[in-house]
């Protein structure tokens, strides 16, 4: 066995504060993929996918299981923050790792904005008082607070988060359970997983690319490997263990919310555009107090708990891109005190509240639009990721571990792939265009001779050293 590589290997200097446990990594993970996220996006998962939204889920986690293998092979090349940018700068080359930065910055710089925006609008309907800018305020602000306070703080606001929403969530799965019991199914039991008068690849991998939004979070997990106590190995376990629960708790209370959907007709030829879908299924099954109880339990969840490790993480790959001189140095700083990358939390916060401040004044707030490029922007880095795997351990080191390192990162980008191309056209179309800005930038960097380089890089990572005791040992 080896040792594991530390930052300092690489170049950098350990700045921020190692304090997060296992646990730590997983509740994060968890809050940050939302255990309840269906119940905001049920109704259009649900149209998109002719109603089996249980497959669409199932298909969805899958997709993701082998990406989430792909980040725990590159966490144990590249323990240290900047997620896929860092493992594709560092598994490939320097100017694919600032692509790949640039592409998820459409995911981590503006899932927060939408994060923030769909629980102001929730707030706002039941305290119509307070406007959704005034409820959006309040959300950037408290979120901001506490992740300047340090990691610690966090973990500790996500751990009662967690528990929050598991509660809510047995509530509806157990009041719809009676519900089913009692006869309240509208359809068959098994028409959530497979639908024959509707079924098509096309339809549920279109459907696929909307729920692919509830997944993301996992990878969140990545950007805190210097502020993680255990091994790059336990961090990668992480991840996928995150993804695993997560996705059971999506099949489960999407199957029941499908059987108890009141009017089916109506949702499948209509949609969802007021967004209360599932709240509807809730009030159905339990009566109006569950109805108001998801709904509220949604607005806290995405706009606290989920926006608060979403500004985190994107805090986290700021801060690693500058670091390496591909932003602005000034996001690179990190707070003496609370070991923070504090102007990195100060701008995620701004363009949050600018971007979710200029959507308000949109007739469909820019939901739609939004979803679609942050799920664009995770899935184009995605890919990429992916090659990352084969072309660092298969091509560089000669990995003989074909199923790990070549078999599921093709069978991950194929899946993705797909999903991508099923996505909408417009969210393709911005997207692609963000990416080409990327390759703009990328090539004046090139014309005024400021090669993206990564620190610490000479072609290659670091060989780990082997202990005598043939034990891993801690580099930190």
């Amino acid at each position: 066995m080896t040792t594991e590589p530390s930052i300092e290997q690489f170049g950098y200097r350990q700045e921020l504060r190692r304090s997060l446990t296992f646990t730590d990594l997983l509740v994060y993970g968890l809050i940050f993929m939302v255990p309840i996220a269906p119940f905001g996006i049920f109704g259009s998962v649900y149209q998109g996918s002719g109603g089996m939204v249980a497959l669409t889920y199932a298909i969805g986690m899958v997709a993701m299981a082998f990406t989430a293998s792909s980040y725990a092979q590159m966490a144990r090349a590249f323990p240290m923050a900047g997620s896929v940018y860092t493992y594709a700068g560092r598994g490939i080359a320097a100017p694919v790792g600032f692509l790949s930065g640039w592409a998820i910055m459409l995911d981590y710089v503006l899932v927060p904005a939408l994060l923030y925006l769909i629980a102001s609008a929730a707030m706002a309907s039941f305290v119509p008082f307070i406007p959704i800018w005034g409820w959006l305020i309040v959300f950037v602000l408290l979120n901001t607070i506490v992740n300047y306070t340090g990691i610690q703080m966090t973990a500790r606001v996500t751990k009662i988060m967690l528990v929050a929403e598991l509660i809510v969530l047995a509530i509806f799965l157990i009041v719809g359970a009676v519900a089913l019991l009692s006869g309240k199914a509208q359809v068959g039991a098994l028409s959530p997983l497979f639908d024959s008068s509707t079924f098509s690849w096309p339809l549920v991998f279109g459907a696929v690319s909307i729920a692919v939004l509830s997944f993301l979070g996992f990878d969140g997990i990545s950007t805190l490997a210097e502020e993680s106590q255990v091994d790059s190995r336990r961090l990668g376990k992480s991840m996928i263990a995150a993804l695993g629960l997560a996705g059971a708790l999506f099949i489960a209370q999407t199957w029941v919310a499908a059987l108890l959907v009141p009017d089916r007709a109506r949702l499948l030829s209509q949609g969802d555009p007021a967004g209360t879908a599932f709240y509807d299924v809730a009030e159905f099954a339990g009566g109006r107090w569950l109805g108001i109880l998801t709904a509220v339990a949604t607005a806290i969840a995405w706009g606290f708990a989920n926006s608060l490790v979403a500004q985190a993480a994107t805090s986290r790959l700021l801060y690693a891109m500058a670091r390496d001189r591909q932003l602005p140095s000034f996001l690179a700083k990190v707070d003496p005190r609370h070991r923070v990358p504090v102007n990195a939390t100060l701008l995620t916060a701004a363009v949050s509240l600018a971007v979710g401040l200029y959507l308000t004044t949109r007739p469909d707030n820019g939901i739609p639009l939004i979803s679609g490029l942050v799920n664009f922007g995770a899935l184009a880095a995605f890919l990429v990721l992916h090659v990352s795997v084969v072309v660092h351990y298969v091509v560089r080191r000669r990995s003989r571990d074909l199923w790990r390192h070549l078999l599921a990162p093709v069978i991950g980008f194929a899946i993705l792939g797909y999903v991508v191309i099923n996505a909408s056209f417009e969210a393709k179309t911005l997207g692609l265009s963000w990416i080409a800005l990327g390759v703009v930038l990328l090539a004046v960097s090139y014309a005024l001779g400021r090669r993206p380089t990564l620190s610490g890089m000479h072609g290659d990572a670091p060989e780990p050293s082997v202990s005598r005791s043939g034990r891993t040992g801690d580099a930190r």
